[in-house]
């Protein structure tokens, strides 16, 4: 496991909230929690965090909920997800957990897990929720077990 359970839920819920955005709708916080298998208060919570980091918006109100701008759907990465998250520790971090680990004083695994680091980096970089949300539209991908 990579990333925090907060971090998944808010990956899972992302990608929901874009797929309903491409159809013109708002979530509501229970339909999100139900979608991505969520307790509810936890995914109320993670869903603040999405919000306060512009990664997500929401209205207010009767007809409110939350959805992303055509703009946020272009510009959404995974990486902003997760550094809201969980930061970017992972991405610095030693593989395992030396403070003093680098490319001059490397732990054993340093060079292997680096790759790994770079490689999930990469990804996380380059995925945007837009895409992710049409693989669950096309059926090609879920959001449940």
């Amino acid at each position: 496991m990579m990333f925090s359970k907060a971090c998944e839920y808010a990956i899972r819920a992302t990608i929901f909230i874009a797929g309903q955005s491409m159809k013109g709708l708002k979530a509501g916080q229970k339909e999100i929690a139900q979608a991505i298998e969520g307790p509810e208060a936890f995914t109320a919570k993670t869903l603040q965090k999405l919000s306060r980091s512009r990664i997500v918006s929401s209205d207010k109100g009767p007809n409110g909920g939350f959805y992303l701008s055509p703009q946020q759907l272009n510009d959404i990465s995974l990486i902003h997800i997760v550094e809201a998250i969980d930061g970017n520790e992972m991405f610095h971090a030693c593989g395992l957990g030396l403070k003093a680990c680098n490319s001059q004083r490397p732990c054993p695994v340093h060079f292997q897990y680096k790759k790994i680091r770079d490689g999930l980096l990469h990804m996380l970089t380059t995925t945007n929720v837009r895409d992710l949300a049409m693989d669950l539209k096309k059926g090609e991908a879920f959001l449940t077990r």
